[in-house]
């Protein structure tokens, strides 16, 4: 820039360089060593340089930038007469850059496929195409079912309201395979033969014959589990068969033989069931012996999932019921060169498809390939045969359609009567309502192989692609108190026993304090720890609600902050970003949780450090935390109801609105009580006092109701569930208990402690040794030992130390006088 008389601005040079960037830096060279702030004004140059800028340099050219302000601010009275500029006039907004910002934590899963966590991408926009493998119904669900869907509950669910994806979550009911036609069969044999009421000896007879090839399947059995479950299986039956022999050999009574008979029978249902299915199970051929079964189960099992608390799927999908689309898929899988028949049953070709360059075989676990127990366990115990076996051209071959032998249900297909295979049941449903391609595919560790890895092989023969499943996910184990839990082996906890010992939201919590896809202990000391966790944040959430219901106007509830409000939401806002974080690393809520409680402890301290200076805690701050938590809390499907802090009250939403209902009559009973125990102290009416707390530690509590005496504070009311206010009362009581008898023992130890002194005191000092005549033998005219037991004299140092001892009872033995003197 130039003033009357100087030189013009050359910007020539800027007209020869073609990138804005080497532009911007030669103007920032050309700067830095003229003047052109305070007095100069802009000429014609300035205003044709500045044109040539595509905007305001970055902040390491200061130069550039500086005279870039500058002109920027001056430019509208910038005009052709350079004389007739002024620095005075207009101000104009500066330029405005964006913030930097920080990078944005992305959401990871696990992914079965790679290995690794991966950054979740749906495939089309915020839709999330999910299939869950469901439980195969013939029998009551377990712990180890509620493992996996329990977990999937909070992955969806967090999916679903916390990083607001649409989910379409499909599963299905497996309600057609070995087992179900294996248990329908045995149960049906079983109960036909208890209908025929057999003899005693009948019983016995038929017991022994059934032990023979079970003996032989024991002796054959090398897992270590599941020798040591038949073991067990055969020492029940030992143990019923020794008193019914020795009741029929000894003729006893009718009723008593009988009696014997039952628990043998009971004993024994399972080695007896499969024996009659070995003679009968051909001849069994009604179809609906096989749905009745199942249909059972699964009511049974949707019974357990909404006790869980565990939301419902989107679509529902029986194998039963998809059939027809089964036949579809297997003739379309065989149609594209990788499925064969063989003697009325259908098989993958595993060689044909990994050898096409477009598929690979066992993506999730390719080091198990060749392993035949556990292709023949996803076989099913009905086809590993030996002549089903010799069936296939590989023994890596699974079927996709089985040839219906006598005993089993058949459906019509082009290969004849039969029935699916196990892993085209998945398939083929997934496939019918997720279509080519899905998101997320989940189930459990176990189901890796090959399970699910021959559901991705005939997948994608069947669509010809090679990303039937973008996303799997496969939840951990569950172990109980350490060892392995098995169905098969009869090693498992119902869901309905869990439930008996422990609530939905225990057990919920529990399995958020673990890792998803890690193994889950089930054992005292995990639900212990989801007790005490549950216990410690109602209790912030009681005490928060008893803050919210002190009386205030509008004004009063926005309170100034001080230092320690700024903290505590300074804190607020590090643990809400933690979470987010923790939740972004492939849904880890046990992390989650710790800064869930790391911020409750935070608020504690808090409250506890304004009540010890009898002040009263910002309502909107601990409301405002007590709302995240809850929502937090509603989102991993822990609390239900619609009450905003807080878990409910009343147990599984029953009467959601009590707490609003019964809080103002508890407020004034309280109030009432607090006047009471005012009077009463200033009375000192002790009779009151006790009916007040009597009240508090009784009455109240049988009602859910806990009050909390505070010194110098109002008295806080809580509504807490009935049970767990007894078990405090009655943990309270008991350690009230043991303090009272410790109290109790410490003064008799003391007491006899008193004893022991005074029976000492009382004794003569020319006595105390005397009676010791197994060590001294002379003693001198005071009593005071001078030779052994032997008649040597004793040495000085001895001599020595028993004058301290006599002197010491010479002592004693004063004081004791003394005392009786003085009558006590």
């Amino acid at each position: 820039m130039a003033s009357t008389g100087d030189l013009a601005f050359d910007y020539g040079f800027l007209l020869r360089i073609s990138e804005d960037a080497r532009r911007v830096e030669a103007l920032n060279e050309y700067l830095s060593s003229r003047s052109y702030l305070a007095g100069y004004g802009p000429s014609q140059a300035d205003a044709e340089a500045f044109a040539l800028l595509c905007g305001p340099p970055p902040e390491r050219l200061v130069h550039a930038l500086r005279w870039y302000k500058h002109i920027a601010a001056l430019k509208p009275q910038t005009n052709d007469q350079t004389s007739e500029c002024s620095t005075k006039g207009k101000r104009v907004q500066p330029p405005w850059s964006p913030p930097k910002g920080t990078d944005i934590s992305k959401l990871r899963l696990y992914n079965s496929l790679t290995r690794t966590k991966d950054v979740f991408v749906p495939q089309k926009g915020n839709r999330v195409l999910w299939y869950c493998c469901g439980p195969t119904v013939y029998d009551a669900s377990h712990m180890g079912h509620a493992r996996s869907y329990i977990s999937f509950d909070i992955l969806r669910r967090i999916l679903k309201n916390y990083f607001k994806y649409d989910v379409f979550y499909c599963m299905n009911i497996t309600d057609i395979d070995d087992k179900i036609i294996k248990r329908a069969r045995q149960n049906y044999l079983l109960d036909q033969y208890r209908e025929k009421k057999p003899s005693a000896s009948q019983i016995l007879q038929d017991v022994l014959a059934a032990r023979t090839p079970f003996k032989a399947k024991l002796a054959e059995t090398t897992d270590p589990d599941k020798k040591q479950m038949l073991e067990r299986l055969d020492a029940a039956v030992d143990a019923a068969l020794g008193p019914l022999q020795m009741a029929v050999q000894s003729n006893a009574a009718g009723h008593s033989v009988q009696n014997h008979a039952q628990v043998l029978l009971e004993n024994a249902k399972d080695l007896l069931s499969e024996w009659l299915d070995y003679q009968f199970g051909s001849q069994v051929t009604e179809n609906t012996i096989f749905s009745l079964l199942p249909k059972y189960w699964e009511g049974e099992y949707h019974k357990d999932m909404e006790a869980l608390n565990v939301l419902p799927a989107d679509v529902l999908t029986r194998v039963s019921e998809y059939v027809p689309e089964i036949v579809v898929f297997v003739k379309k899988i065989v149609d594209n060169g990788y499925g064969y028949e063989s003697n009325g049953s259908v098989y993958f070709d595993t060689a044909k498809f990994d050898g096409c360059p477009a598929h690979s075989y066992a993506k999730l676990v390719p080091e198990a390939v060749g392993d035949q127990k556990a292709l023949q366990e996803g076989e099913g115990d009905l086809s590993i045969s030996a002549d089903r076996l010799s069936e296939k051209r590989s023994q890596n071959d699974f079927a996709l359609w089985k040839a219906s032998k006598p005993g089993e249900p058949s459906w019509d297909s082009p290969w004849g009567k039969g029935r699916p295979g196990w892993h085209i049941e998945c398939s083929a449903m997934a496939g019918s309502i997720l279509g080519e391609s899905m998101d997320i595919h989940g189930g459990g560790f176990d189901l890796r192989f090959p399970h699910h890895d021959n559901e991705l092989a005939q997948s994608e023969a069947y669509f010809e692609n090679d990303h039937w499943v973008r996303y799997f996910l496969h939840t951990g184990h569950l172990t109980i108190a350490g060892c392995k839990m098995s169905k098969s082996l009869k090693n498992f906890i119902t869901i309905k026993d869990a439930l008996a010992k422990h609530t939905a939201r225990q057990l919920r919590l529990a399995f958020l304090m673990h890792s998803w896809k890690d193994t889950l202990d089930y054992s005292n000391n995990t639900m212990e720890s989801a007790i005490q966790y549950e216990r410690f944040i109602n209790e912030f959430f009681l005490n928060v609600k008893d803050i919210l219901r002190s009386p205030t106007d509008i004004t009063g509830q926005f309170e100034k902050w001080e230092a320690e409000e700024i903290e505590l939401n300074k804190s607020f806002y590090e643990k809400k970003t933690s979470v987010h974080e923790a939740l972004c690393d492939n849904i880890d809520t046990r992390s989650a949780l710790e800064e869930m409680r790391a911020l409750v402890g935070q608020s504690n301290t808090y409250m506890a450090a304004r009540r010890s200076a009898k002040l009263p805690p910002n309502r909107m701050l601990l409301e405002s935390i007590a709302l995240y938590l809850t929502d937090l809390l509603k989102t991993f499907g822990a609390v239900e109801g619609t009450e905003p802090i807080g878990f409910p009250v009343g147990g599984n939403g029953q009467n959601a609105d009590l707490e609003s209902t019964v809080m103002p009559y508890l407020s004034v009973l309280s109030d009432f009580r607090e006047d009471v125990r005012k009077i009463s102290r200033e009375k000192n009416v002790t009779e009151l006092l006790k009916l007040c707390d009597e009240l508090r530690d009784d009455t109240l509590p049988e009602l859910g109701v806990r009050l909390e005496d505070r010194d110098g504070l109002p008295t806080s009311v809580k509504l807490v569930d009935k049970e767990t206010l007894l078990k405090e009362r009655e943990e309270k009581k008991k350690m009230e208990d043991e303090k009272k008898k410790k109290k109790e023992e410490a003064a008799r130890k003391k007491q006899e402690q008193e004893m022991a002194k005074l029976a000492k005191m009382k004794v003569k000092p020319n006595e105390m040794f005397r009676s010791e005549t197994d060590k001294y033998s002379s003693f001198d005219e005071t009593g005071f030992p001078t030779h052994d037991a032997e008649g040597k004299e004793l040495s000085k140092g001895l001599t020595k130390k028993l004058r301290k001892l006599y002197e010491a009872q010479e002592k004693l033995y004063n004081e004791y006088l003394q005392l009786t003197q003085n009558g006590s």
